[in-house]
């Protein structure tokens, strides 16, 4: 009944929610003396907290209306090409010259509780030079039930029918979660001799074994068993909602269990915001914008977060050579065409430095020419595919690395980067 008593809950604020937003407006509106004053903008700034620690945040939109393709700007439109019922496949089309070509690369986003916008700068920083496409995965209390269920093995199968649906040289880069899923799929891919096997595959702060350097993520899911998890997270998708009794682990436990990881770091951030509202100084919109995209939250299915659970966290499977596929065993060691690139953060207190750098070893016939592992200093897990760094240091690589790897002939490749520690 949790789930219930929640939407309850969030309905009863409702009316309680727009009376405080249209309070505000009327302190914040110039024409009220009292909006200049440090009593108004204190009101209105406690009127606006309330509003938003009360507030659902809905899906947010990628926004992306144009980009610079060497020096010109060009459009962009947003458009779904491949659909399923748990997942659309978005493409970021450019308005580019007739004949002009740069490599096409598949964002895998990670199915863990926010949307695919949370990588809105990894698709901003490649669109100059990539054409891309992201898995828009579709908010489980939005799938009704007859579409039926959702597991690992159908993620793995997403993933190749997106490939083959993509066509020869495609690249495919793994944000965090869906790096096993993508191995997987590519180890698949690869066994089955598939000629539409990905041309190179980037992995970022991934947990392909996350007995390296466990993270407090890893220690939860080591202390306790897996009913547990089957008892106290996963809940039924509450009246009136598309997916009504689907059991899901709701997108709300999620972010609750990640603010509690830097709670103080979250509590200081409204501290201050509210202050820049009282003092009218400071970037009130950075941290609205931050937070209207970090609080957006979808659902996931009980089958997939259990198994992924089970297999990733729990068991090891994958790096243990254990994991199976449609009843076949994954062998890692079938990838001997797709390069490998993988990517962690110094600080990553997610994915632990290792976890994802373990692809290397289990990927044992990729040829020596064809992989790479890059540590990118001073950031944490959200720096290894978004802000400053990851656009100055992390995304030139990706894209040196996917040129290189290009098997519809060489691309050529800017060598502009510095720094860093590669191996």
């Amino acid at each position: 009944m949790f789930y219930q008593l929640y939407e309850l809950n969030h309905a009863a604020m409702a009316p309680f929610r727009a009376a405080a937003d249209a309070m505000r407006l009327v302190y914040a509106n110039p024409l009220n003396p009292f909006s200049q004053t440090p009593f108004g903008r204190t009101i209105a700034a406690s009127l606006e907290m309330f509003e938003r620690t009360t507030r659902r945040y809905g899906k947010p939109e990628f926004g992306l209306k144009e980009t610079v393709v060497g020096d010109s700007k060009v459009a962009v439109r947003e458009e779904i090409v491949w659909s399923r019922a748990f997942c659309n496949l978005l493409h970021f089309a450019r308005n580019t010259p007739s004949g002009h070509r740069d490599p096409r690369i598949l964002i895998v986003a990670p199915m863990s509780g926010h949307y695919a916008t949370l990588l809105r700068g990894t698709v901003e920083a490649l669109l100059p030079s990539a054409d891309i496409y992201i898995t828009d995965w579709v908010d489980a209390r939005m799938v009704p039930m007859t579409e039926g269920t959702f597991d690992f093995d159908d993620y793995v199968d997403y993933v190749i029918e997106m490939l083959h649906f993509l066509g020869p040289d495609t690249h495919v880069i793994a944000v965090c979660q869906p790096s096993v899923p993508v191995l997987a799929a590519a180890a698949v891919m690869e066994e089955a001799n598939d000629p539409l096997s990905p041309s190179s595959m980037t992995l970022m702060g991934g947990p392909i074994d996350t007995r390296i350097n466990p993270t407090a993520v890893n220690k939860l899911a080591e202390e306790r068993p897996l009913t547990w998890f089957a008892e106290n997270v996963i809940m039924n998708v509450p009246w009136p909602q598309p997916g009504f009794m689907r059991p899901v682990y709701p997108g709300f436990l999620q972010l609750s269990g990640f603010m509690s990881m830097n709670l103080d770091r979250h509590v200081v951030a409204h501290k201050e915001f509210f202050m820049h509202l009282v003092k009218n100084d400071g970037e009130p919109e950075k941290h609205r914008d931050f937070y209207d995209e970090y609080l957006a939250v979808m659902d996931l299915t009980a089958e997939f977060y259990l198994q992924t659970v089970d297999q990733v966290f729990m068991k090891h499977s994958l790096p243990k050579g254990e994991l199976i596929h449609r009843g076949k065993r994954v062998d890692p060691a079938a990838i001997r065409n797709v390069a490998l690139l993988t990517v962690e953060g110094e600080n990553d207190d997610i994915s632990g430095v290792g976890q994802t750098k373990a692809a290397q070893t289990i990927c044992v016939n990729i040829p020596d020419d064809m992989r790479m592992h890059y540590l990118q200093p001073d950031v944490g897990h959200y720096g290894v595919f978004n802000g400053s760094r990851f656009r100055r240091e992390i995304a030139p690589r990706i894209v040196n690395f996917v040129r290189e790897h290009s098997r519809s002939g060489k691309l050529s490749v800017k060598r502009v980067i510095r720094g860093g520690k590669s191996a």
